[in-house]
């Protein structure tokens, strides 16, 4: 009899190994590269002294989520979140993550648009991106700009983020720009600002990381663009009112399903806020909500 129960123990916990591995090997088949814009969890680690205080333990539990990439928001001086980039790397790569791309620029003032005198501007890039390359990092995105009061302002802007792009490209990195709602209206009633941003910006050097949320805001349809503009879109931010899929106003399928058109390299979530208050309960909901849909692929990168 002790027999014949140890030979059923055995064969049980064969079972259960067996069962176990299978799950496993399931789990590892769904997950998926996705990143989080930091500055939807600012509240935790908006700053350089709450990141030194949280950022590693914040990190971990991302990486816990199912977050594989992070997309940063803090770029000051040559430091990330106040600290050197090599550590800044460190840091996010002891998580088991990585920094993929950053939200950060320098805004022309009047005078400098007037102008078109960049001088400054160039120098302060320079520091920039040899930050982000230290860093580790692909992308550089600035995430927003003033609205041009003509379309030979908006011009100059083209002009500048050309030369920004380039400079980005002999480094070995690219840029590109971030959109908001206001990108949809039209400057001086002649042009759409997002549209001419794109006809005028030179697709080696300059590529937009589209906003979807954001696009859907300003009565524009993403797939409509990714068709327009093929392959001009290499990040997008994944976003809704609040946690992804909650408002039934972004349709995230057909976004994803025209992602090769778009010329879709790496998924970026950003909440603007929760339903319940809770915004790692939100980063977690929206994580889940990418791994569990099943037009979204396990990885995009080239």
């Amino acid at each position: 009899m002790r027999s014949l129960l140890l030979n059923i123990a055995v064969g049980a916990l064969v079972a259960l190994t067996a069962c176990c591995t299978d799950k496993c090997a399931e789990n590892n088949e769904a997950k998926k590269d996705m990143g989080l814009q930091l500055y939807s969890i600012r509240e935790l680690i908006g700053d350089s002294a709450k990141f030194a205080e949280n950022g590693a333990a914040v990190l971990d539990s991302l990486a816990k989520l199912g977050y594989t990439e992070v997309e940063t928001a803090n770029y000051n001086n040559g430091k990330i979140y106040g600290m050197e980039p090599e550590a800044f790397k460190a840091v996010v790569e002891n998580a088991g993550l990585k920094a993929v791309s950053t939200h950060t620029t320098y805004r022309l003032s009047d005078e400098e648009v007037a102008k078109a005198d960049f001088t400054e501007a160039m120098k302060w890039w320079d520091q920039c991106i040899a930050a982000h390359k230290a860093a580790g990092m692909e992308y550089i995105v600035a995430p927003s700009m003033p609205t041009p009061a003509t379309v030979k302002d908006l011009d100059v802007w083209c002009d500048y983020y050309n030369q920004v792009g380039k400079k980005c490209a002999d480094a070995g990195m690219k840029f590109g720009y971030h959109n908001h709602s206001f990108e949809f209206t039209k400057i001086e009633d002649q042009v759409v600002f997002y549209d001419y941003m794109i006809e005028h910006t030179d697709s080696a050097y300059v590529f937009f990381e589209m906003d979807v949320y954001w696009a859907c805001m300003g009565k524009a349809y993403p797939v409509e663009y990714f068709k327009k503009y093929p392959g001009r879109f290499r990040l997008l931010h994944i976003k809704d009112h609040y946690e992804i899929g909650q408002s039934g106003m972004v349709g995230f399928d057909a976004i994803f399903n025209n992602a090769e058109t778009a010329g879709l390299e790496h998924l970026v979530v950003e909440l603007e806020g929760t339903t319940s208050g809770d915004i790692m309960k939100g980063v977690g909901e929206c994580a889940e909500y990418l791994k569990n849909a099943p037009f979204v692929k396990a990885t995009y990168s080239k």
